[in-house]
């Protein structure tokens, strides 16, 4: 009998019909000489302080540096403390039980870092030792299935990518343990947490808001000029920037006397567009981000559903290219388009026989190939899985079309002895633009159409105005934005020779960036302004705390992923770079313990309902310690954190300001004070005075 693991109930069933796996038990499935079980995510992880006999926050105690670290169950958070999840307790057993009656053990857990991460700790957890093979597939159709049982592979070959794993897993407990135990301590009171990617990226994010918040914006004036030759209108621009709005004013005069500009000179050349590769997952999250404003997670778990559900290929990777053995399969999936509404008009545009094999690239094939389509074409989806599949399958068409072929003529003309200028553009072959129909990005100006135009030209000036410009600050991130900064956190580096060594090394993986965000999100460090992501009052006080810290280096994060990847490939060492985190651990507690923190005292409010306890102040609620009174109130209300005046406002006075920008269960932003009544109890008032509770 063979033990097959999954990584979800729902893959599990998948693998087992095929298997022929047909009888139902409690926790898994058998027939046909098989057993299939699986996990639920990550059962067995790395033990806490607790589990070391360390409780609370001791100074003494730190750094904690585990020899040898020890496994747990997972665990759930329960009253004051942590305690063994029942359900990871009981399917842990069931997958002891079924291993015990199996010669050997077939990995069916994701094809990934993490996912090889989830069986071995469980193996490790278990001392087993009975021999096992690697199921190592990119899509759950049944085709994908079977090859993969035709090739299984020996577990061995994937022992590189779990020292990898058990790397960063170590990495993140002793950096994000220590430095986060710390830092609370030096700060004498509430919890902060540190992490090792979590904190450079909330330096990225705090460094951006801070740089566009202090910016100094200047005012330019331009000069625009239209004109109209062959029935064609367009415009050129000035050189000059003017800082001085009169001389602006008095050129203008003197340009409108004029009447006439003079063509100086006249190049035309044609740019071929390569079209874009294929996605991978932070490309993807990107994308969705700008396009349709999801963020990084929930674009993660909409493609999660799409690959389990079948109709796409794994989606957690980060390569844009596919193996040359892929290449004839491409053709079948084109044609199946044919059969999706949404699809119908792109796959007609295609040019059969033609091609572009840019994707095809061996080398550039990490764990997993580029995401695709397969062979399944879903007929009715939810909106959301219907937009993210339609992104997807839309790419493998743009990646496999034409270049675009375009004509750019760029003008220079003369007013007066003022230079200005113009940029046309014509399409000579829409190639792959021609898939979505779009032609120019949304990101860079418009591009105009010229009538015939030579050297000597005399163009009459329609019209002349000067505008108003002003210089502009940094952007603030999107979520897109700070995809693309984990990305490329690499050429961000001062020092040329290090930017050169990490330079396609970011922090964080696809896999990981949206976890990573969403904890700065749960740790309150970061909230949304529309599209924006700005720090709060408590992620700035962190960041003005480290940013000096090596906690907070982005260049040191990211030669860690680059050390995590020579792990993988079996090129480093695991127990040398075990060795470094301990002693970066070390450094770190020190560093933080020599720091003067203030964190911005709390002020003392005394609960409203019992008029005897000062409150205790946290991120997520404000409550009494008398467990008699039990008043709460929580501070993210309708979508929207009270800060530490609004709090101390209400209990003082009663009322808050007017907190605006909250959101109704059905969406719909209102603007409300927040008021206490005689009990003590809190309802919205609004501006008309209409109480509401």
């Amino acid at each position: 009998m063979k033990a097959v693991i999954a990584e979800k109930p729902s893959v599990a069933r998948e693998i087992a019909s095929l298997l022929g796996a047909t009888e139902k038990k409690d926790g898994f499935l058998t027939g046909n000489g098989y057993y299939v079980t699986w996990a639920l995510g990550h059962l067995v992880g790395l033990g806490m302080p607790e589990d070391y006999g360390l409780s609370g926050f001791q100074k003494a105690a730190l750094p904690i540096l585990p020899n040898p670290f020890l496994l747990t169950v997972r665990k759930v958070k329960k009253d004051k403390g942590y305690t063994s999840d029942a359900g990871a307790l009981k399917q842990l057993k069931i997958i002891e039980q079924v291993i015990n009656r199996c010669s050997s053990i077939i990995v069916a857990t994701d094809a990934g870092r993490e996912g090889e991460l989830i069986f071995r700790y469980i193996y490790e957890y278990l001392k087993c030792t009975k021999p096992f093979e690697r199921l190592w597939i990119s899509s759950l159709t049944e085709k994908a299935i079977k090859q993969g049982f035709d090739n299984l592979k020996p577990g061995s070959e994937f022992d590189g990518l779990y020292h990898a794993a058990k790397g960063r897993s170590r990495a993140d407990w002793l950096v994000g343990i220590n430095a986060s135990q710390a830092l609370s301590i030096a700060a004498g009171s509430g919890i902060y947490s540190l992490g090792r990617v979590q904190t450079p990226t909330l330096a990225l994010i705090c460094k951006r808001y801070l740089d566009n918040k202090n910016f100094n914006v200047q005012l330019y004036w331009q000069i625009q000029l239209e004109h109209r030759k062959e029935f064609i209108d367009f415009k050129s621009l000035s050189k000059t920037k003017w800082n001085d709005k009169k001389q602006a004013e008095d050129v203008l005069k003197a340009i409108q006397r004029s009447g006439t500009a003079s063509v100086t000179s006249i190049e035309s050349k044609t740019v071929s567009e390569q079209p874009p590769l294929l996605f991978d997952l932070t490309g993807l999250q990107k994308e969705a981000n700008k396009r349709l404003n999801f963020s990084a997670e929930e674009t993660l778990n909409i493609a999660q559903s799409l690959y389990e559900k079948k109709f796409i290929t794994y989606p957690r990777t980060g390569s844009k290219h596919i193996p040359e053995d892929m290449w004839p399969e491409i053709t079948g999936l084109v044609r199946a388009l044919n059969d999706r509404d949404s699809c119908k008009e792109a796959v007609s545009k295609m040019k059969w026989g033609r091609f572009n094999k840019r994707i095809v690239n061996d080398l550039k094939v990490t764990d997993h190939h580029g995401l695709l389509i397969t062979d399944k074409i879903p007929s009715a989806l939810p909106a959301k899985e219907n937009a993210i599949y339609d992104m997807i399958a839309l790419r493998l068409l743009e990646a496999i079309s034409q270049a675009c072929s375009k004509e750019i003529t760029d003008v220079n003309v003369l007013v007066l002895h003022y230079d200005f200028t113009l940029k046309g553009c014509k399409i000579l072959e829409p190639g792959w633009r021609a898939i979505k129909g779009n032609f120019s990005d949304e990101d860079t100006e418009p591009v105009q159409d010229l009538p015939e135009l030579k050297k000597d030209d005399e163009l009459k000036i329609k019209n002349a105005v000067a505008l108003e410009k002003k210089t502009k600050p940094p952007v603030l991130y999107t979520e897109a934005g700070l995809l693309s900064a984990m990305e490329t956190a690499g050429k961000e580096i001062e020092n040329e020779e290090e930017r050169k060594a990490l330079q396609n090394i970011g922090i964080g993986t696809p896999a990981t960036r949206a976890a990573i965000i969403e904890t700065l999100f749960t740790r309150n460090y970061i909230q949304r302004e529309k599209k924006a992501l700005i720090p709060t009052e408590k992620g700035l006080q962190v960041y003005h705390l480290v940013k000096d810290k090596k906690i907070a280096d982005v260049a040191m994060t990211a030669e860690w992923e680059l050390a995590l990847q020579k792990i993988e490939n079996s090129e480093a060492d695991a127990a040398s770079f075990q060795k470094e985190m301990e002693v970066y651990a070390t450094s770190i507690t020190r560093e933080l313990f020599s720091t003067s923190v203030n964190m911005g005292k709390l002020p003392e409010v005394v609960c409203p309902k019992c008029k005897n306890h000062q409150l205790i102040i946290r991120d997520k609620l404000v409550k009494c310690p008398d467990e008699a009174c039990s008043w709460v109130q929580f501070r993210n209300i309708c979508g929207v954190q009270l800060s530490v005046q609004d709090i101390e406002q209400l209990i003082r006075k009663g009322k808050t300001n007017l907190i605006k920008g909250m959101k109704s269960k059905s969406g719909k932003k209102f603007d409300a004070y927040i008021v206490l009544n005689e009990k003590a109890e809190s309802s919205f008032e609004f501006e008309n005075n209409e109480a509401n509770k």
